[in-house]
């Protein structure tokens, strides 16, 4: 019997230089590095690990498919649910995270701002506004 595909363990993300990135997700995230070679560094979140894997090394994982360029523009958006995206905003402008945009009140009931790593990855933090 297959497994049902509903336990999210790891993202990976193609980034040109794993340190550089490291360096972003530690202040940014205030993450624990649980692995780090010279080709990526894995930050274990709270209930997913998200590895930073240099984009020259991804190939063999997703062949016969190609790696995306780094200058594509964003193609995926992660969500992570915060209890006050305003302090949370202040909080990433303080460690001199650039957001895209937001705060916002969207009309799906959420507030949500964005921003961005080095790689152009973007994130999203969402506060549900309650009704």
């Amino acid at each position: 019997m297959a497994s049902a595909l509903n336990k999210l363990g790891v993202i990976t993300l193609f980034v040109e230089d794993p340190k550089r990135s490291r360096t972003f997700y530690e202040l940014a995230f205030e993450g624990r590095v649980v692995h780090e070679d010279d080709d990526s560094v894995v930050f274990g979140l709270e209930n997913v690990l998200l590895n930073l894997l240099r984009r020259t090394q991804a190939a063999e994982l997703v062949e016969p498919a190609g790696v995306a360029a780094s200058d594509a523009g964003a193609s995926v958006l992660y969500t992570i649910w915060v209890d006050d995206a305003d302090a949370t905003c202040q909080a990433l402008r303080d460690k001199g995270v650039e957001l895209l945009n937001g705060p916002l009140d969207r009309p799906w009931g959420v507030r949500t701002a964005a921003f961005a790593d080095p790689d152009g990855y973007a994130w999203e933090i969402a506060q549900p506004l309650k009704g």
